[in-house]
């Protein structure tokens, strides 16, 4: 977890560690005191993962950054002016309690930071009040901190997010015009591309090429079936050792097999190939057409051979669209509330790393590096952290939703023939900072509209002052519509080809220009009917707010229709989406 701030206010302190005038700030959690044998018992980044997060929000500028000569430039963080300030909550078992979770927030608060970026998750969705990052950043948003938080990685299957609280930034990984190319040549000279981070250079010289299948570890109990995926110990090592391996999988665990000898692994797939990872040898990942042609030339010859290059900048012209990772809406907790809320680069992201990590994260693996390149909704988090810093730079005193808002309506809308899954993949677009600084209109929501919100979703007294930490309470007047909630996005649950007519409430706050006259613009897919009242929405001084009501019923015959809301005065465009959709 990292907060960024502005020096003048800071609290904080470093323990166990000296800090300077970037770094004014690092703890670390244990409740409890007990510690691994690989544990590092201060704030210092053993696994890589804090550091290349950190680096993305706020790194200073650094030339000839790269991996191995892999994506050599110039690396730069969001905001390099930006100061950091470190909270260590996870250890080497791989645990992240929530108790630490809790207590680095609260530190956070008191300390003193602007904005926090958590990209720590949870791999199945919980209940707001069984939810710590909730709870932890409700208790920051009350203190005025915008909460950034990575959408979770187990996509591309459907209401995967596991972070939907509706006052935090839900952020979803997408691509960008890079990718790393790895081919492969046999010993017939014809040549295969597939996708990795091969930092190995092996000179072309040619290895035997064995299929896994072909190499079961019979004394262990496994047969070819098993053997064939490169499944732990399934492989007899005497067979594999100094040979490149051909596996009908792609996984990183698979590699765990091979540091014991064998030359490389070749991995045929159906898998997406958007993103590349490293392993702790020469590795490439294929289609499966290219790997049954590579299958079929192993059983034409007698001395099969190949060889594995170094990876190669290749150029993705499709880009940007979200990772088949990223975790995917709808919301499991508030199906009313669109999330995750944007996109923002996750993919082939080169940042700094802990040089006492490996670079694959396997710890046979020597190679080290002060930067990696890894792909994650963890590393697209850091990217709307740093421009969430950037607008509150320019407004310093716009709360956390009104930040958000800024980020929401201002984003590129993406396409839904690269992202089938649409704004549930997505949210409201890709991240646009430039634009977010100056959105013209903002959403802003305060601490009682949430709990407003929270009593709509019908929690007792006891739950609801579990997630907001003070004496709030539900009544009539507080039991609001979940929809209603001034949310930048506009979500509707319904059940397939049932007319349905739902209205929503808005309030939007003049951020653009004094004077200014905002005319709707909406798009009414087949099935849909949209009416905006009032038609016109005009302002004659800066922090003006004006209400609107919209209406949208039909009914749908697809999973998932999607359409906007767009306010214009000719100078901004304020965008909203529009998502109605039934369960599948």
């Amino acid at each position: 977890m990292k907060g960024l701030v502005h020096h003048p206010k800071w609290k904080g302190s470093c323990h166990n560690m000296t800090c300077n005038n970037k770094l004014i700030g690092a703890k670390y959690f244990r409740r409890g005191g007990l510690f691994e044998k690989d544990d590092i018992i201060s704030p210092r980044d053993t696994t890589g993962h804090g550091t290349h997060t950190a680096a993305t929000a706020a790194g200073g500028l650094v030339s000839s950054a790269n991996l191995f000569g892999l994506g050599t430039g110039t690396a730069r963080g969001g905001v390099p002016s930006a100061r950091i300030a470190v909270y260590k909550i996870c250890w080497s078992d791989g645990t992240c309690k929530d108790a630490d979770i809790l207590e680095a927030f609260d530190e956070a608060i008191a300390d003193g930071v602007d904005i926090i970026s958590f990209s720590v998750g949870f791999k199945t969705p919980l209940d707001y009040f069984k939810d710590s990052i909730a709870i932890g950043s409700f208790h920051a948003m009350k203190h005025g901190i915008l909460t950034s938080t990575s959408a979770g990685n187990e996509g591309p299957e459907l209401g995967t997010t596991t972070k939907f609280a509706p006052w935090s930034l839900s952020v979803a990984a997408s691509t960008t015009d890079r990718k790393f190319l790895t081919n492969v040549q046999l010993g017939n000279r014809v040549i295969y591309t597939g996708v990795s981070l091969n930092t190995f250079d092996l000179r072309s010289k040619k290895y035997p090429l064995i299929y896994a299948g072909d190499a079961p570890n019979t004394t262990g109990g496994f047969n070819r079936s098993i053997s064939r995926l490169c499944l732990k110990n399934s492989l007899d090592q005497d067979l594999v050792k100094g040979k490149m391996v051909l596996c009908d999988v792609f996984s990183s665990a698979t590699s765990k097999e091979f540091l014991s000898g064998a030359a490389g692994a070749i991995m045929r797939s159906s898998a997406p190939k958007d993103n590349a990872i490293s392993f702790p040898l020469p590795a490439t990942h294929l289609s499966i057409e290219d790997g049954s042609n590579i299958f079929f030339y192993i059983n034409s010859t007698r001395n099969a051979t190949a060889t594995i290059f170094k990876s190669q900048l290749g150029n993705d012209s499709l880009a940007p669209y979200v990772a088949s990772f990223s975790s995917r809406g709808p919301n499991q907790a508030s199906p009313e509330i669109l999330k995750p809320d944007l996109s923002a680069p996750g993919v082939d992201i080169l940042a700094a790393w802990s040089p006492i990590s490996s670079i694959s994260d396997f710890k046979g693996d020597k190679r080290r590096s002060y930067y990696n390149i890894i792909s994650g909704t963890s590393m697209a988090c850091p990217h709307a952290t740093g421009a969430a810093v950037y607008v509150k730079s320019f407004h310093p005193k716009w709360s956390p939703a009104a930040i958000k808002s800024a980020l929401m309506t201002t984003a590129t809308p993406m396409s839904s023939e690269l992202n089938p899954d649409a704004e549930f993949a997505y949210g409201a677009g890709h991240l646009d900072p430039i634009k977010a600084v100056n959105p013209g209109l903002v959403y802003n929501v305060s601490e009682i509209d949430y709990v407003k919100f929270l009593c709509g979703q019908g929690y007792d007294i006891k739950k609801l002052r579990i997630v907001t930490g003070d004496e709030s309470s539900c009544s009539n007047v507080n039991n609001a519509t979940v929809w209603n909630l001034n949310y930048p996005s506009f979500a509707i649950l319904t059940k397939p080809s049932i007319p349905f007519n739902r209205t929503f409430h808005r309030t939007v706050t003049n951020v653009g220009s004094k004077i200014s006259t905002y005319r709707f613009r909406v798009t009414a897919p087949s099935g849909l009917k949209i009416y905006v009242t009032p038609r016109v929405l005009s302002f004659t001084s800066l922090s003006q707010r004006r209400s609107f009501r919209i209406k949208i019923q039909g009914k749908i015959d697809q999973p998932i229709v999607s359409s906007s809301l767009v306010w214009d005065d000719g100078t901004f465009q304020v965008r909203s989406p529009i998502v109605v959709y039934y369960n599948q």
